[in-house]
């Protein structure tokens, strides 16, 4: 399963998806509450994949997910939050996030989004 790194500035979100992906045999290896946080962890722990909030401090997620993507292109970010509109949607996706998954989330929903992440 895969080894992943949650990212959001919201204490519960991050617990939520945590406990969900380790009830499908994924490996949490990190966490992180900004972008700027994330960007640090990503190099060292270099995770499978990446749940990225949309909306943080200090960096959000589309800045995020730009630099990431910007050094390692083969980066799996799956993007999370409550922002429903398409334009936001796109633009997540735009960014290089794979998949965008609308807070608040299912447990079917995120499993089904990591999969096929």
């Amino acid at each position: 399963m895969a080894r992943v790194l949650v990212v959001d500035d919201a204490f519960t979100a991050r617990r939520n998806l945590i406990i969900i992906l380790q009830t499908n045999g994924h490996q949490i290896i990190g966490e992180a509450s900004n972008g700027m946080d994330a960007l640090s962890k990503f190099e060292k722990l270099q995770p499978d994949l990446v749940t990225m909030d949309m909306t943080m401090p200090v960096l959000d997620g589309i800045g995020a997910v730009k630099q990431l993507i910007a050094k390692h292109p083969e980066a799996k970010i799956v993007m999370v939050s409550a922002i429903s509109q398409k334009e936001a949607v796109f633009e997540a996706l735009k960014s290089g996030a794979k998949h965008y998954i609308l807070k608040p989330f299912k447990a079917q929903k995120v499993t089904e989004v990591i999969e096929a992440a």
